[in-house]
């Protein structure tokens, strides 16, 4: 096997464990933001706190409960991101070591990182045993209900306990504690960084990377680059959902049609609503999208904005501490993609000829091959 498929293998089996991890993370925070809001309404600011389980006001006590429920579910995002990285390596066979592993990474405190090189042992300790050990007819039931996930795990485990783990909690330590110390014109840069990557690719890897990592660091208390990614996420789609009602004879009519659609993906908080314009003209709209999102993002963290559960649709923005400023934030950035993406364009008509869409590279990033080169 050649270090290129190798490679593409490994970012398929990452992204596998990352997709399947992404839609607990978002029930879980949306339990909390439902828990939060209601909380702000009481005046309570720490609903999580043990004190308000016994309160007399029997709603009170609900939104503790249920922002609970949302910790449990966002508790569980490591071990499932380690346990669907080994499915996606050794199938079903995988995901009981994994599940495991993840358990110890996040008791540990090894962060992301942790369960990333848990998924990875357990799925590749796992696909081993079943390609190397040929039981008899008889006897084969035996491996997959017991020798794998036996010594897949073990194996697992003592690379974690052992080698793993340690270095890689103390990595995620040093990280958080050097995040959280980034003040001023440090830490709008950050914001702006992830901001970027996460307006560049519209749910490719590159967005995905900003994306997890930002999610990731949510459980060491670190929220800035959680905030900037949130931001940036509806940015593209609300810029060229706008841009398209502000301006329609610069867009084809399925344009027009997919910038409908776009605004309300960016008020749900899907960014792919934006790949549509992306495909059609990636050197115009990438860059418009990465630095209005940057821009966006900057400007929400810079003037303190926290969101500390990721969630970036609508239905979230009243949860963030000074969500003024988030607003500000994501009304700047969409600003910018709009303007720059009509600077950009020129008025077409519906029956002039259109540009050959781009096609998707395998990884899902949009780029025209004769203008991108691999």
């Amino acid at each position: 096997m050649s270090w290129k498929k190798f490679g593409k293998d490994l970012e398929t089996h990452v992204m596998t464990g990352i997709s399947y991890m992404i839609p607990l993370v978002i029930a879980g925070a949306v339990l909390m933001a439902i828990s939060r809001v209601g909380a702000s309404f009481y005046g309570i600011s720490t609903i999580w706190d043990t004190k308000w389980a016994n309160d007399a006001n029997v709603v009170v006590q609900f939104l503790h409960t249920d922002d609970g429920w949302g910790g449990l579910a966002l508790g569980m995002m490591f071990p499932i991101v380690s346990a669907y990285i080994a499915y996606s390596i050794s199938d079903k066979l995988g995901i009981a070591p994994g599940l495991i592993g993840g358990l110890l990474v996040a008791n540990m405190g090894a962060g992301f990182l942790g369960a990333l090189a848990s998924g990875l042992i357990a799925g590749y300790t796992a696909k081993f045993l079943v390609d190397k050990i040929h039981l008899p007819e008889a006897a084969k039931s035996v491996l997959p209900v017991f020798i794998v996930p036996v010594v897949a795990s073990f194996v697992t485990l003592v690379l974690i306990q052992y080698v793993i783990g340690v270095p890689f909690a103390s990595l995620n330590t040093g990280l958080s504690a050097w995040l959280k110390s980034l003040t001023g014109t440090n830490r709008i840069l950050l914001a702006a960084i992830v901001g970027g990557m996460v307006g560049f690719d519209l749910g490719g890897p590159v967005n995905k990377a900003a994306v997890t990592t930002a999610m990731a660091l949510l459980t060491s208390g670190v929220y800035d680059p959680n905030t900037a990614a949130q931001v940036a996420i509806i940015i593209p789609p609300l810029g060229l959902g706008l841009a398209t009602l502000i301006s329609r004879k610069r867009f084809s009519s399925e344009l027009r049609e997919a910038g409908q659609a776009s605004l309300v993906m960016g008020l749900i908080g899907v960014s792919e609503g934006a790949i549509p314009f992306a495909v059609e003209s990636p050197l115009k709209v990438i860059p418009a999208n990465v630095v209005g999102s940057a821009i966006g993002s900057a400007i929400a963290v810079g003037l303190g904005a926290v969101n500390r559960a990721p969630i970036s649709g609508f239905y979230g923005w009243f949860a963030v501490e000074n969500w003024w400023w988030y607003l500000l934030g994501i009304i700047v950035g969409t600003g910018v993609v709009t303007g720059l993406t009509l600077a950009f364009r020129k008025p077409i008509s519906d029956d002039a000829p259109q540009e050959e869409p781009a096609a998707a590279d395998d990884d899902g990033t949009y780029f025209s091959e004769d203008q991108w080169e691999n």
